[in-house]
Formats: structure tokens, C-alpha cells, sequence
């Protein structure tokens, strides 16, 4: 199989905040993929959010022309990952499109948590690797730490190391040039059958689905039929393109290139991530070996403020999940809420843009549930069963035992906090697996239970270390817990929002905070509430809302008045016993926020 040599495919991959959007933006202008004048800031992040925090959620794609110093023309296909663990199956994917990357390490930092994870990620595929070393017109930035770091931690060679700035644009040109010494070409044959990677899709208003694709072998032209091998379904090529960083149309994409492809597919579903296509008379005998899935890990429950918003949240999450295949949702009834839906995420910063977008994009007043993983209940008769709902959990009598989720996590952090995070490993059940050290910074390995994690772990972390340490984690398995619901009731009533997995040995003192928490938060009635925390049939924790108390006293004056006085608070106590009866008590938005803070603090 010959190699295509003026073609280079490669991934951008760094830590959160380590520059990589910033060096992708660099490099565009050099190769003139946009003029002055259409230059900005973070050019592939193409989201008002991404922009406003800095961050990159999708992956995007650029092709470039570039003109080595050794004369000859080259074709650039570069790909820019997202850095934050919620997003790592994006960075995967990426990879697996391309023949090398390269690494941004930012020289005032050094190697952090993600840095480690993407490094792995690309080496366990095979990727050449180049690092650059961004950041050094900052003062605090020391090179030969960094590259030592680098050859300590991750183990690669840093003789060919590029140190440069994204913000002054100085070595740039030697980033490129390395790029094309040391990166491998794609290998392939146009003259070959069809064969081709789904790299990614999303959906475009008006042209329906958007499919990248990377072409292995042969070539995909205009008009031509082709098939999802997973699907088995035959779609005509209706429009063939590359991003430069603006949509081009072409007429054909050839081996070892990566563009997108339009089949007026309207339903995302139909495209799945990670598909070899093909042509539709001539099939290949086996699919490309794709990547991982998406599986979602934290679970929560959207709610519209005002039940007359349901369709339109509805519709919301509809066309978010088309442009991003990691969410699921589906539709849930509770008796404090009303009507909503259970969606799953890939962790905390995705929940946390997913809700700020349909809050956002499409104007609705979201109430979320407290965030929570999927547990594994074996019950006595053999089956198992997926709880993501706390309140959905069957009775106690019928289970054998739930199993929990559990990561393996590496923080990276200054030695002088290291005592501080291994006590909040402990609290948080983690069992040390691992401890190294590479100068003044420590290595950790941890084992954690997930929902000892999805909540605060990571605010915490950077909270204690001045935002020093870093996090990074992956699934690993799923473990027998001691685990119990803990139900909240409000005027004897549970409140399924409120209900929640927790380990019996934190259950007593969470439940008396929750409890302690709604006394604060839910206003006086006219009656009597009662706040209990419970599990199963006992209560273990409980709080009491007084009510009003009208004085039904004042007019009585003169002879007789104790017997009156008496019939008076008879009266009273009769008619506050049946508004408790009948009462409804209006549980406030801020309740259900204010008991998901309680375990932040």
C-alpha cells in the first residue's frame, strides 16, 4: 500500500487551556485558510458558548495548503480536539482519522491530567507524536522543566520539541515544518475499492445531515451511490467538500483525505460514528474497526418551570442531539415536577452545556434534578436491571445487592497539596492505587466510586490547590456497593426530585443536612410541616416548619370567657388539623437548588 506523501492528517491534543484553538488559529494564517480580515479569535470554535469560555466542545476540521521550505506543496488536514475529560470520546475519534498529532504542553504548566490521558490515547494507536511547547513569551515559562516533565511522565522523546507562542505567532513555521518531517503520510490506493471512516456528523438546516469522512482507500465522487455498512442503507453522494476553514465544494475526495459528504440523510440516527462506507455493488468483506461508543455516566432530570414549555423543551433536545450523538434523553413524569425528561450526559461540564444552551438557544426555564449514575440492581430472581432514577428503585425485599460505578482517576498536582487531595480521596471511598513523582509534582492514581465524584470533585480539587492540580478519569468497572435510596418527604409525601443513592455510611448526616436545608428554604403554611429524611420505612432524620398561628383571642373580653377562650383554640386546632389534611405544600425552585448545593459544600 503506497503512502500519499504531501498529505499530512493530524490532531491537535493538550489539557484544558493549553492552547490548542490558539495554535490551530495560528497555523490557518499562516497557511492563508482566511484573510486578515476573517480572522478572530478561536476561528473552529463556532458555538457563543465555546467562545465565551474559552473552551472547544467539537471537534473541527480544517484542510490547508502549505508550501515547505524544501519547495514542494503540501496538503494539511488538521483536526482540533477538545481538551476536557467530558469530551474525550471527540478526541478519540479524531485520532483514529489521522496518522499523527501533535501534543501542546503549556511551558509555564507542565503535563497535566488530560495531557496524560490524550498522549495515551494517541499511542495506543500508533501516532507519531511532536510536542510543542506553547506559551514561552510568558515569563514564567521554563522550557527544560517542561521537556523533562514530558520524558519523565509520558516517556516520549523531546529532542524534536518546538517551543512558540500562539499569542505572538513565533514558531510557527517550525511547528509546520516538523509536521511534515516527522508525521508519516496516510497510506492508501485511489485506485482501490471504496473504503471510508465516519468520522463525525451533525445537522446543517439546509442541507440536512453533514457526514466528515476520512478515505482510506478509493475515491468518493459526486453522484455516486454508496452504503453504511452498519445500517446496510444506499444513499446517492448529492454534494463533496473540504473546510479551508470555509466549506469548499470539490468534485471527488480522494485516498487518504478528509472532507464532508452530504446524502440528504435527514435523521442523525441513520449515520452512526465510527461506520466504514462503501460502495453499494461493491461491499467489503469486513467493516474498519471503529471506536468506542459514547455511553453516557451522569444522568439528571430536566424539568420546564412552566409546564407549558414541555413541547418546546422537548423540541430543544431534539436538534441538540443532532448535533451532538454523546446526549440521550427520554421522557419521565414526577409527582413534584410534572412532565420532563431524563437525559443522560458524559459528565458535569456537558450537563452543564447542554442546559445553559436550551436555556439559551431555545428561551426555556429549566429545573434540573440532582445529578446521578447508573447503578447495576441484581435482584433475587437472577435479573439485572439499570437504575438511573433513584425513585424508580424496587423494593428492598426483591434485591440481592446493587452495584455501582467505579473510575480509575490520575490527578497530577504540586507536592505541597498532596495531603489535602488524599484526604478527600479517602472521604470520598477512593483506594490509592498508585503514587509517583516527577520533580515537585506528584502523580496519583486513585480508584473512586463515580457518585462520590460527579458532583464537586473536580471544583473541590482545584479549590484546595489554587486551580494547580489537574483530573483527568475513565470508566472502569462496576463494584457491589452498600447503598440505600434516601427518600425526602415534605407533609408525609415523598418528593421523588429530591430522592437520592447515597452509601449508608453518609446516609444519617446527609439526610439530617437536606433536611435541615428544606426547613430554611420551604415558606410557612398555615400547618404544621413535617421534613423527614427516610430510608425504606425509617426515618432518620427529620425538621419541623411551624406554621402561622393566628390569635383567635383578642375580641374576648368579660364573664364566660375561658369557656369561650377554650371553644375558640377547639376551633382552630380543628380547622388547622383539615387544612393539613387537604394542604398542598408549594415546594420553591430555590428547595431543589439549595439541597443540589448541599453537596457541594
Amino acid at each position: 500500500m503506497s503512502t500519499i506523501d504531501n498529505i499530512r492528517n493530524f490532531a491537535i491534543i493538550a489539557h484544558i487551556d493549553h492552547g490548542k484553538s490558539t495554535i490551530a488559529d495560528r497555523i490557518i494564517h499562516k497557511c492563508g485558510g482566511l484573510t486578515e480580515r476573517e480572522m478572530k479569535a478561536q476561528v473552529l470554535d463556532s458555538m457563543d458558548i465555546e467562545r465565551e469560555r474559552g473552551i472547544t466542545i467539537k471537534a473541527q476540521t480544517v484542510k490547508l495548503d502549505y508550501k515547505a521550505k524544501d519547495g514542494k506543496n503540501y496538503i494539511l488536514n488538521i483536526i482540533d480536539t477538545p481538551g476536557h475529560v467530558d469530551f474525550s470520546y471527540e478526541v478519540s475519534r479524531s485520532l483514529y482519522a489521522c496518522e499523527g498529532s501533535i501534543l501542546i504542553v503549556d511551558s509555564t504548566q507542565g503535563v497535566e491530567a488530560q495531557t496524560l490521558a490524550n498522549v495515551y490515547q494517541a499511542l495506543d494507536i500508533n501516532h507519531e507524536i511532536v510536542p510543542v511547547l506553547n506559551k514561552i513569551d510568558l515569563p514564567a515559562s521554563d522550557l527544560d522543566r517542561t521537556n523533562k516533565q514530558i520524558e519523565d511522565v509520558i516517556g516520549i522523546d523531546t529532542s524534536n520539541a518546538v517551543p512558540c507562542s500562539g499569542k505572538t505567532g513565533e514558531g510557527i513555521e517550525d511547528i509546520l515544518e516538523q509536521i511534515i518531517h516527522t508525521l508519516p503520510g496516510p497510506k492508501g490506493d485511489r485506485n482501490e475499492i471504496l473504503k471510508c471512516l465516519l468520522v463525525d456528523s451533525w445537522y446543517d438546516t439546509y442541507l440536512g445531515v453533514v457526514i466528515l469522512v476520512r478515505v482510506i482507500d478509493g475515491k468518493i465522487v459526486k453522484n455516486m451511490k454508496i452504503k453504511m455498512m452498519s445500517t446496510n442503507r444506499e444513499y446517492v453522494v448529492e454534494k463533496v467538500g473540504v473546510f479551508t476553514p470555509k466549506p469548499k465544494d470539490l468534485k471527488e475526495l480522494n485516498s487518504g483525505e478528509i472532507g464532508f459528504i452530504t446524502t440528504g440523510i435527514k435523521a442523525l440516527s441513520e449515520t452512526k460514528v465510527g461506520d466504514t462506507i462503501c460502495e453499494f455493488n461493491k461491499p467489503l468483506k469486513e467493516a474498519l474497526p471503529g471506536f468506542k461508543p459514547s455511553k453516557p455516566v451522569v444522568f439528571c432530570g430536566l424539568f420546564p418551570v412552566d409546564s407549558s414549555e414541555y413541547q418546546k423543551l422537548k423540541d430543544g433536545l431534539a436538534k441538540l442531539q443532532l448535533n451532538d450523538a454523546s446526549f440521550s434523553f427520554e421522557a419521565e413524569s414526577s409527582s413534584a415536577l410534572g412532565l420532563g425528561f431524563r437525559c443522560g450526559f458524559l459528565g458535569l461540564l456537558h450537563l452543564e452545556i447542554i442546559t445553559e444552551r436550551l436555556e439559551r438557544e431555545f428561551d426555556i426555564n429549566l429545573l434540573t434534578t440532582t445529578p446521578g449514575v447508573v447503578y447495576k440492581v441484581h435482584l433475587n430472581n437472577g435479573k439485572i436491571t439499570d437504575l438511573q432514577n433513584p425513585s424508580s428503585l424496587p423494593d428492598q425485599t426483591h434485591i440481592k445487592f446493587i452495584e455501582e460505578p467505579w473510575i480509575k482517576a490520575t490527578i497530577i498536582t504540586p507536592d505541597q497539596y498532596l495531603g489535602s487531595i488524599i484526604k478527600i480521596c479517602q472521604d470520598k471511598r477512593g483506594l490509592q492505587t498508585n503514587l509517583s513523582y516527577s520533580g515537585n509534582r506528584a502523580v496519583l492514581n486513585y480508584e473512586l466510586p463515580l457518585n462520590e465524584v460527579v458532583f464537586d470533585f473536580n471544583d473541590r480539587l482545584k479549590s484546595m490547590t489554587s486551580g494547580y492540580a489537574s483530573f483527568d478519569y475513565e470508566i472502569i468497572e462496576h463494584r457491589e456497593g452498600d447503598l440505600v435510596k434516601l427518600g425526602i418527604l415534605v407533609n408525609s409525601e415523598p418528593v421523588d426530585a429530591l430522592a437520592m443513592m447515597i452509601h449508608k455510611d453518609f446516609a444519617q448526616s446527609t439526610g439530617r443536612e437536606v433536611c435541615e436545608k428544606l426547613k430554611d428554604l420551604i415558606p410557612r403554611h398555615n400547618f404544621m410541616i413535617p421534613v423527614q429524611a427516610a430510608i425504606g420505612g425509617k426515618i432518620i432524620a427529620r425538621e419541623t416548619i411551624k406554621g402561622f398561628k393566628k390569635d383567635v383571642l383578642t375580641k374576648i373580653h368579660g364573664g364566660g370567657a375561658t369557656d369561650r377562650k377554650r371553644k375558640l383554640l377547639e376551633k382552630q386546632k380543628k380547622g388547622k388539623a383539615r387544612s393539613k389534611q387537604f394542604g398542598r405544600v408549594e415546594i420553591p425552585q430555590e428547595a431543589f437548588i439549595g439541597v443540589l448545593k448541599i453537596k457541594k459544600e
